[in-house]
Protein backbone atom coordinates (compact mmCIF):
# COMPACT_ATOMS: atom_id res chain seq x y z
CA UNK A 1 0.00 0.00 0.00
CA UNK A 2 1.17 3.24 -0.55
CA UNK A 3 0.77 6.55 1.24
CA UNK A 4 -1.95 9.12 0.50
CA UNK A 5 0.14 11.88 -0.33
CA UNK A 6 2.76 9.87 -2.37
CA UNK A 7 -0.12 9.62 -4.98
CA UNK A 8 -0.30 12.84 -5.95
CA UNK A 9 2.86 12.18 -7.61
CA UNK A 10 1.34 9.30 -10.40
CA UNK A 11 0.19 9.94 -13.71
CA UNK A 12 -3.57 9.48 -13.68
CA UNK A 13 -3.39 6.02 -15.29
CA UNK A 14 -0.75 5.17 -13.02
CA UNK A 15 -2.25 6.64 -9.91
CA UNK A 16 -6.22 4.96 -10.78
CA UNK A 17 -4.04 1.29 -11.53
CA UNK A 18 -2.13 1.83 -7.96
CA UNK A 19 -5.48 2.81 -6.20
CA UNK A 20 -7.24 -0.40 -7.83
CA UNK A 21 -4.35 -2.84 -6.39
CA UNK A 22 -4.99 -0.87 -3.18
CA UNK A 23 -7.98 -1.37 -2.34
CA UNK A 24 -7.66 -5.25 -3.23
CA UNK A 25 -5.04 -5.46 -1.11
CA UNK A 26 -7.51 -3.76 1.71
CA UNK A 27 -10.34 -6.29 1.05
CA UNK A 28 -8.06 -8.80 1.71
CA UNK A 29 -6.56 -7.29 5.13
CA UNK A 30 -10.08 -6.27 6.09
CA UNK A 31 -11.48 -10.03 5.66
CA UNK A 32 -8.16 -11.39 7.37
CA UNK A 33 -6.61 -12.52 4.64
CA UNK A 34 -3.84 -10.49 3.33
CA UNK A 35 -0.98 -11.88 1.08
CA UNK A 36 2.43 -12.01 2.95
CA UNK A 37 3.71 -8.51 3.45
CA UNK A 38 0.82 -6.70 2.54
CA UNK A 39 -1.03 -6.09 5.86
CA UNK A 40 -2.19 -2.62 6.56
CA UNK A 41 0.91 -1.40 8.71
CA UNK A 42 0.88 2.21 8.27
CA UNK A 43 1.01 3.32 11.81
CA UNK A 44 -0.44 6.96 11.71
CA UNK A 45 -3.52 6.41 10.59
CA UNK A 46 -6.00 3.51 11.62
CA UNK A 47 -7.17 1.44 8.53
CA UNK A 48 -10.21 3.03 8.23
CA UNK A 49 -8.70 6.58 8.25
CA UNK A 50 -6.56 5.23 5.12
CA UNK A 51 -9.19 3.97 3.36
CA UNK A 52 -11.06 7.16 3.82
CA UNK A 53 -8.10 9.08 2.38
CA UNK A 54 -7.78 7.00 -0.17
CA UNK A 55 -11.41 7.15 -1.46
CA UNK A 56 -11.23 10.83 -1.53
CA UNK A 57 -8.54 10.96 -3.85
CA UNK A 58 -10.69 8.76 -6.04
CA UNK A 59 -13.43 10.74 -6.00
CA UNK A 60 -11.25 13.59 -7.13
CA UNK A 61 -11.24 11.89 -10.33
CA UNK A 62 -12.72 13.55 -13.47
CA UNK A 63 -13.90 10.44 -15.43
CA UNK A 64 -15.43 8.59 -12.10
CA UNK A 65 -18.81 7.15 -12.80
CA UNK A 66 -21.72 9.75 -11.23
CA UNK A 67 -23.55 6.63 -9.87
CA UNK A 68 -20.25 5.48 -7.97
CA UNK A 69 -19.37 8.48 -7.11
CA UNK A 70 -22.35 9.30 -4.97
CA UNK A 71 -22.04 5.70 -3.29
CA UNK A 72 -18.62 6.44 -1.91
CA UNK A 73 -20.12 10.02 -0.62
CA UNK A 74 -23.07 8.52 1.24
CA UNK A 75 -20.60 5.47 2.23
CA UNK A 76 -17.75 7.84 3.77
CA UNK A 77 -20.86 9.79 5.97
CA UNK A 78 -22.11 6.54 7.67
CA UNK A 79 -21.88 5.42 10.91
CA UNK A 80 -20.56 2.90 11.17
CA UNK A 81 -18.40 2.99 8.29
CA UNK A 82 -17.93 -0.31 6.17
CA UNK A 83 -14.76 -0.35 5.13
CA UNK A 84 -15.06 -4.13 2.67
CA UNK A 85 -18.42 -2.27 0.79
CA UNK A 86 -16.88 1.21 0.89
CA UNK A 87 -13.26 -0.38 -0.73
CA UNK A 88 -15.46 -3.03 -3.09
CA UNK A 89 -17.40 -0.26 -4.67
CA UNK A 90 -14.63 2.30 -4.95
CA UNK A 91 -12.13 -0.68 -6.90
CA UNK A 92 -14.96 -1.12 -9.41
CA UNK A 93 -15.22 1.79 -9.54
CA UNK A 94 -12.06 2.43 -10.72
CA UNK A 95 -12.15 -0.43 -13.09
CA UNK A 96 -15.04 1.07 -15.05
CA UNK A 97 -12.62 3.80 -15.11
CA UNK A 98 -9.35 1.85 -16.55
CA UNK A 99 -11.89 -0.12 -18.90
CA UNK A 100 -10.92 -3.27 -16.98
CA UNK A 101 -13.06 -5.76 -16.34
CA UNK A 102 -13.45 -7.35 -12.40
CA UNK A 103 -12.51 -10.44 -13.71
CA UNK A 104 -8.95 -10.12 -15.04
CA UNK A 105 -7.93 -8.78 -11.67
CA UNK A 106 -8.07 -11.28 -8.65
CA UNK A 107 -11.52 -11.59 -6.98
CA UNK A 108 -11.54 -11.35 -3.35
CA UNK A 109 -12.18 -14.87 -1.84
CA UNK A 110 -13.97 -14.95 1.31
CA UNK A 111 -12.35 -16.47 4.15
CA UNK A 112 -12.32 -20.14 5.48
CA UNK A 113 -12.32 -22.44 8.19
CA UNK A 114 -8.65 -23.22 7.77
CA UNK A 115 -5.74 -20.72 6.87
CA UNK A 116 -4.86 -23.60 4.02
CA UNK A 117 -7.81 -22.80 2.08
CA UNK A 118 -9.85 -25.83 3.27
CA UNK A 119 -12.46 -26.77 5.84
CA UNK A 120 -11.66 -29.46 8.59
CA UNK A 121 -15.16 -30.66 7.67
CA UNK A 122 -17.83 -29.99 4.81
CA UNK A 123 -21.41 -30.66 4.76
CA UNK A 124 -22.67 -32.26 1.99
CA UNK A 125 -25.59 -34.91 0.70
CA UNK A 126 -23.50 -38.30 0.28
CA UNK A 127 -23.78 -39.63 -2.90
CA UNK A 128 -24.77 -36.93 -4.92
CA UNK A 129 -21.83 -36.02 -7.56
CA UNK A 130 -21.23 -34.22 -10.69
CA UNK A 131 -19.58 -35.49 -14.10
CA UNK A 132 -18.26 -32.02 -15.74
CA UNK A 133 -17.51 -33.26 -19.45
CA UNK A 134 -15.67 -31.64 -21.91
CA UNK A 135 -15.80 -27.57 -19.62
CA UNK A 136 -13.60 -25.88 -21.96
CA UNK A 137 -13.69 -22.23 -19.84
CA UNK A 138 -12.31 -21.72 -16.76
CA UNK A 139 -14.23 -19.35 -15.94
CA UNK A 140 -17.34 -22.16 -16.23
CA UNK A 141 -15.33 -24.78 -14.49
CA UNK A 142 -14.86 -22.77 -11.34
CA UNK A 143 -18.48 -21.79 -11.33
CA UNK A 144 -19.38 -25.11 -11.40
CA UNK A 145 -17.26 -25.98 -7.94
CA UNK A 146 -18.42 -23.28 -6.46
CA UNK A 147 -22.20 -24.37 -6.85
CA UNK A 148 -21.39 -27.89 -6.27
CA UNK A 149 -19.46 -26.81 -2.84
CA UNK A 150 -22.44 -24.71 -1.91
CA UNK A 151 -25.08 -27.14 -2.60
CA UNK A 152 -23.70 -30.15 -0.94
CA UNK A 153 -22.02 -32.58 -4.05
CA UNK A 154 -19.97 -34.95 -2.15
CA UNK A 155 -17.46 -35.30 -5.49
CA UNK A 156 -16.75 -33.64 -8.54
CA UNK A 157 -15.52 -35.89 -11.34
CA UNK A 158 -14.25 -33.87 -14.59
CA UNK A 159 -13.62 -35.63 -17.74
CA UNK A 160 -9.98 -35.72 -19.36
CA UNK A 161 -10.71 -33.07 -21.88
CA UNK A 162 -11.97 -30.93 -19.27
CA UNK A 163 -9.83 -27.79 -18.22
CA UNK A 164 -7.22 -27.67 -15.92
CA UNK A 165 -9.46 -26.84 -12.43
CA UNK A 166 -5.81 -25.33 -10.89
CA UNK A 167 -5.76 -22.82 -13.44
CA UNK A 168 -5.66 -18.98 -12.10
CA UNK A 169 -8.98 -18.27 -14.05
CA UNK A 170 -10.93 -21.13 -12.51
CA UNK A 171 -9.07 -20.75 -9.05
CA UNK A 172 -10.78 -17.12 -9.16
CA UNK A 173 -13.83 -17.68 -9.96
CA UNK A 174 -14.44 -20.93 -7.74
CA UNK A 175 -13.45 -18.64 -4.99
CA UNK A 176 -11.63 -21.26 -2.55
CA UNK A 177 -13.82 -23.91 -3.74
CA UNK A 178 -11.80 -25.93 -6.19
CA UNK A 179 -9.25 -26.49 -2.89
CA UNK A 180 -11.92 -26.77 -0.88
CA UNK A 181 -13.25 -30.22 -3.00
CA UNK A 182 -11.05 -31.23 -4.32
CA UNK A 183 -11.86 -33.42 -7.88
CA UNK A 184 -11.14 -36.68 -9.86
CA UNK A 185 -10.29 -37.19 -13.42
CA UNK A 186 -12.12 -40.02 -15.22
CA UNK A 187 -13.39 -40.62 -18.17
CA UNK A 188 -16.88 -41.94 -18.70
CA UNK A 189 -16.48 -45.95 -18.07
CA UNK A 190 -14.31 -44.79 -15.12
CA UNK A 191 -17.25 -43.83 -13.26
CA UNK A 192 -18.58 -45.83 -10.38
CA UNK A 193 -21.26 -48.22 -11.88
CA UNK A 194 -23.41 -48.75 -8.99
CA UNK A 195 -24.62 -45.37 -8.60
CA UNK A 196 -27.19 -44.36 -11.19
CA UNK A 197 -26.19 -41.46 -13.39
CA UNK A 198 -28.50 -38.70 -15.77
CA UNK A 199 -27.22 -36.15 -17.91
CA UNK A 200 -28.47 -32.52 -18.14
CA UNK A 201 -29.48 -31.69 -21.80
CA UNK A 202 -32.30 -30.47 -23.85
CA UNK A 203 -35.26 -33.04 -24.73
CA UNK A 204 -35.65 -34.81 -21.72
CA UNK A 205 -38.24 -34.83 -18.57
CA UNK A 206 -39.07 -31.33 -17.51
CA UNK A 207 -37.00 -30.50 -14.49
CA UNK A 208 -40.01 -30.28 -12.00
CA UNK A 209 -41.11 -33.77 -12.89
CA UNK A 210 -38.03 -35.51 -12.82
CA UNK A 211 -37.53 -38.53 -10.84
CA UNK A 212 -34.24 -37.21 -8.97
CA UNK A 213 -32.01 -40.27 -7.14
CA UNK A 214 -31.52 -40.02 -3.56
CA UNK A 215 -28.19 -40.96 -4.88
CA UNK A 216 -26.37 -41.04 -8.42
CA UNK A 217 -24.00 -38.74 -11.07
CA UNK A 218 -25.27 -35.64 -13.20
CA UNK A 219 -23.27 -35.12 -16.23
CA UNK A 220 -23.22 -32.20 -17.38
CA UNK A 221 -21.90 -31.06 -20.93
CA UNK A 222 -19.10 -28.76 -22.96
CA UNK A 223 -20.22 -25.07 -23.81
CA UNK A 224 -21.18 -25.77 -27.36
CA UNK A 225 -22.04 -29.62 -27.71
CA UNK A 226 -23.56 -30.08 -24.75
CA UNK A 227 -23.14 -33.99 -23.58
CA UNK A 228 -21.57 -36.55 -25.45
CA UNK A 229 -23.62 -39.26 -27.49
CA UNK A 230 -21.52 -41.68 -25.38
CA UNK A 231 -22.75 -39.97 -21.79
CA UNK A 232 -26.09 -40.01 -23.04
CA UNK A 233 -25.95 -44.13 -23.38
CA UNK A 234 -24.35 -43.78 -20.45
CA UNK A 235 -27.42 -42.51 -18.16
CA UNK A 236 -29.21 -45.11 -17.13
CA UNK A 237 -31.53 -43.09 -14.88
CA UNK A 238 -32.26 -40.44 -17.88
CA UNK A 239 -32.16 -37.11 -18.67
CA UNK A 240 -33.22 -34.38 -16.86
CA UNK A 241 -34.41 -30.55 -18.93
CA UNK A 242 -34.78 -27.29 -17.97
CA UNK A 243 -37.83 -25.76 -19.72
CA UNK A 244 -36.86 -22.14 -21.52
CA UNK A 245 -39.44 -19.87 -23.10
CA UNK A 246 -37.01 -17.13 -24.76
CA UNK A 247 -35.88 -17.11 -28.68
CA UNK A 248 -32.62 -18.58 -27.96
CA UNK A 249 -33.58 -20.89 -25.12
CA UNK A 250 -29.54 -20.65 -23.86
CA UNK A 251 -28.06 -20.68 -20.60
CA UNK A 252 -24.78 -21.07 -19.34
CA UNK A 253 -23.53 -24.33 -18.54
CA UNK A 254 -23.18 -23.11 -15.01
CA UNK A 255 -26.24 -21.47 -14.30
CA UNK A 256 -28.04 -24.86 -15.82
CA UNK A 257 -26.06 -26.73 -13.21
CA UNK A 258 -27.23 -24.71 -10.88
CA UNK A 259 -30.44 -24.80 -11.48
CA UNK A 260 -30.53 -28.32 -11.58
CA UNK A 261 -28.63 -28.95 -8.09
CA UNK A 262 -31.21 -26.65 -6.65
CA UNK A 263 -34.23 -29.28 -7.76
CA UNK A 264 -31.96 -32.03 -6.93
CA UNK A 265 -31.60 -31.09 -3.16
CA UNK A 266 -35.26 -29.75 -2.95
CA UNK A 267 -36.10 -33.58 -3.59
CA UNK A 268 -33.96 -34.59 -0.91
Amino acid sequence: MIAPEKLFQLSAGQKRRKLALTFGELERDIAGIAEPGLCYSFSSMTRAEYTKAVVKIVLEDPKLNPVYAAQLQNLLKEEPFDERRTCNIARNALLEVLGTFPAEWDLVIAPHASEKWAVEKRNFFPGVCVYAEDIRSPFNMGSIFRTAEAMGCEKVYISPQCVDPMQNKAIRSGMGCIETMGFERKALDELPQDMPVFVLETGGTPIQEFDFPKKGIVIIGSEELGVSPEALNRATHGTVSIPMTGLKASLNVGVAFGILMQAWVNSL
